[in-house]
């Protein structure tokens, strides 16, 4: 984790700022309802909250990719380095250094690791030595990926296709990586090694991350700076450490409160009980 003094300095330049955005799809559902957070540069945010919290279309509305799903941002901002960015292209998002990891990995089954691995550096311009030098840096964060490199995507387990999707977004040489639901059907030692790689690129490579995710016990354990939605909305936000130790976070994310774990028919009516809502 960060000492206080990185932590002044993550926090003195901002890459990304969403500002009070709505998202609407198919011209009548309401999905997103003013939603607002910032990623400084070599940050880890966290984006919390259940299923159909509205994380990965806060994601999606970053990337522009809302749009293949008749989906738009009908109110608000979204500016990365302080360009109004909403409206680009996608393809001209990732040359400005944002790249996003989609839920469920999505690799090219019928291509191999390695092949997978390149399609990241499609549109780069800089040699082959330079792409070589990455995918070496790649193989060395995910070593399992070298073993396979000439398998087939498609028959790798779920947690080697994840380590592909982030390895080929990282062969884009991202600033900004939007990572949406990494520990998905994992299991929890892979979990855990996914979440250290994601500690190591941004400590080492510089690589900041917003990443969504339901486990938010994982999540707050390797984040700068949380979010949590509700609904469509923020309902509560704070630096990881102040969110792990929250009565209302313990009790209704991580199960715990002041006399112990609690059960899921002892919270099940949280919603009439939470102070925010």
């Amino acid at each position: 984790m960060l000492d206080t003094a990185q932590t002044n300095e993550v926090q003195a330049e901002t890459l990304l700022e969403v500002n009070n955005i709505e998202v609407i799809y198919n011209h009548v559902i309401l999905v997103l309802k003013g939603v607002s957070l910032t990623v400084p540069k070599g940050g880890i945010t966290a984006l919390l909250g259940g299923n159909g919290a509205g994380k990965t279309t806060t994601l999606k509305a970053v990337s522009n990719l809302l749009h293949s799903e008749r989906g738009e941002v009908t109110k608000g901002s979204i500016t990365y380095r302080g360009a109004n960015v909403h409206e680009s292209d996608p393809a001209d998002l990732v040359e400005k250094g944002v790249i996003q990891v989609m839920e469920g990995r999505h690799c090219f089954e019928h291509l191999t690791v390695e092949e997978n691995l390149l399609t990241g550096a499609y549109t780069r311009k800089d040699g082959k030595a330079a792409i070589q030098q990455d995918l070496d840096l790649v193989y060395t964060y995910f070593p399992r990926l070298a073993e396979r490199r000439k398998s087939q995507a498609g028959y790798t387990s779920g947690g080697e296709q994840q380590m592909v999707a982030m390895g080929r977004a990282l062969m884009s040489r991202p600033e900004t990586i939007l990572l949406d639901e990494p520990s998905m059907g994992l299991a929890p030692q892979l979990v855990e090694e996914i979440f250290s790689i994601v500690k190591d690129l941004n400590e080492k490579e510089g690589v900041s991350f917003l990443l969504a995710e339901q486990n938010t016990n994982v999540a707050l354990r390797f984040a700068h700076y949380g979010y949590i939605l509700e609904s469509g909305r923020v309902v509560m936000d704070g630096p990881a450490a102040d969110l792990r130790e929250n009565p209302d976070v313990k009790e209704f994310y991580l199960g715990m409160s002041d006399e112990g774990r609690k059960s899921f028919r002892d919270v099940r009516s949280y919603r009439r009980r939470k102070r925010w809502l």
